[in-house]
Order: structure tokens, then sequence, then C-alpha cells
């Protein structure tokens, strides 16, 4: 079979699993939402590029020698009911590349990346993120346990910090304006200064 180099090459309206992903030469990045194909942005721009850097300083230098640990994109990260064990990578229909994400479980860590759902993930949102895209997500990542979620809006300087309650949904635990120091629930000894965050 020849190999997958071209997203015209796939059908928009199959369904792929993490086994597929694996075997694909594409120039453009891609995710898995359930099985559905969702091209990613094309490369991230300079404000974009400023915020997650700034967020990473922050969360790296708090992380250093700590069990925990941060990566950014590109880095895989696939999702699966957190209900379910560690699944065959041809019964895993989601992988993502969150911004920035968080993970104190060393067990998940893998060659490729991340196998099951990170502590915590920062999305920075961008002018061609749809509301569509901003949705799956969101569900996605509640569905599949991850225990902080932080959308990070570049343009209008806020942060949504959505914390996973008791019952497995998300809740809406804090709107910070740039002018304020937002702290994670899961590690709220890290300050982070929101001014720094969005600086030019």
């Amino acid at each position: 079979m020849a190999p997958i180099t071209q997203l015209s090459q796939l059908d928009p309206n199959g369904t792929y699993s993490y086994a597929d992903y694996l075997t694909w030469q594409l120039e453009e990045s891609v995710e898995l939402i359930q099985g559905k194909i969702m091209a990613m942005s094309p490369a991230p721009n300079r404000k974009h590029q400023r915020v997650s850097g700034n967020l990473f300083l922050h969360l790296g230098n708090h992380f250093k020698h700590k069990s925990c640990q941060v990566f950014v994109a590109p880095f895989d990260v696939k999702l699966y009911d957190r209900r379910k064990s560690l699944l065959q990578d041809r019964e895993v229909f989601s992988v993502v590349q969150p911004d920035l994400c968080v993970i104190c479980d060393q067990e998940k860590l893998t060659e490729q990346g991340c196998d099951g759902a990170p502590d915590w993930i920062i999305e920075i949102l961008s002018p061609s993120n749809s509301r569509k895209e901003v949705r799956l997500k969101y569900d996605l990542y509640q569905e599949c346990g991850v225990g902080e979620y932080w959308l990070v809006f570049p343009y209008e300087q806020i942060v949504q910090q959505f914390v996973l309650d008791d019952g497995g949904k998300y809740q809406l635990r804090a709107l910070y304006p740039d002018n304020e120091t937002a702290a994670p629930h899961l590690f709220p000894d890290l300050q982070i200064d929101l001014n720094d965050v969005f600086a030019e």
C-alpha cells in the first residue's frame, strides 16, 4: 500500500486509530479526536509563540528537579476513557498535541509521548481555532480525566481555569485577567504572573 503523505489521501469522514496515525508521513500536523482527523492550525503566530514560551519558562522553572514534567508541542498525547486501562494503538482513537501539558505519572511517558491523560493541559487559542475544535477538546479532556485545563486567550489576555469536580465534570474555577497572578488548582504553590505571560 502506498504511504500516506497527503491529507487528501485520507477520508475526512473516515474513522482512524492511533495505529493508523503512526503510519502517516504527512507534512501537515494533525490530531485525532474520537477517530476524526483535525488539521492543526498553520504554524503559530508570534503572539502565540511568545505566550507559550513565557508559560513554559514559568512551568519549567517550577517543575525542575520535581517528579512532574512539563512538555510543549509538538508532543503526542494519546487519550481514552479514564475508566479503561492501557489500550493497544489500534484501540485508541484520540491523539492530540496540547500547547503545554504537565505529567506527574512517569509510567504514562513513552518514546512517542504520553499514554493517557496528563494532569494539566494548557491550550493557547489562535484566531484560526474554531468553536467546534474548542468544544471537542473540552469534552475530550473532561471525558479522559485531565484534572485541570486552562484556555489561554492571547488577544483578550485572559485565562479560563477549569478543574474536574468529584463527578468528573469541569467547573470554571477562575477567570484570570492579565493583571492578576494565576495559580493552578493542582499545584497551588506555582504562582504565574500573567503580566509576564502576556508581556509584549
